[in-house]
C-alpha cells in the first residue's frame, strides 16, 4: 500500500480540491483505503453522493465538503498575505 492511501488529506488540501475529485482522493479525505471506498458504494453506504462517469467514480467537492462537516472555506493568514483573500479591515 503507498503512504499516499494512508495519509488523509490535510485541511490545507482539502481545501483546495478542484470541483470534483477521483474516488481515492475522496478516500484520502475521510481516511479510508480505496478498496473500502469501493466495497461502500457497491454497498450504497459510501460517506457522500458519487457521481459515476464512464467505469469512474467522481465526488463533487461541495457535497465531500458538507460530508465532512465543513460548511465554509476558512481563510488562512498566509492567503491573506498574499492577496488572494480580503480581510475585514480593507
Amino acid at each position: 500500500m503507498s503512504e499516499e492511501h494512508r495519509t488523509p488529506l490535510t485541511f490545507r488540501e482539502i481545501f483546495d480540491l478542484p470541483v470534483s475529485v477521483d474516488l481515492k482522493t475522496a478516500c484520502r479525505a475521510f481516511g479510508m483505503h480505496p478498496d473500502t471506498g469501493y466495497r461502500l458504494i457497491a454497498r450504497h453506504d459510501f460517506p457522500c453522493e458519487t457521481v459515476r462517469v464512464g467505469r469512474r467514480h467522481r465526488v463533487v467537492t461541495v457535497v465531500l465538503l458538507r460530508a465532512l462537516g465543513i460548511e465554509e472555506r476558512p481563510v488562512f493568514e498566509d492567503e491573506i498575505a498574499d492577496g488572494v483573500a480580503l480581510t475585514l479591515f480593507d
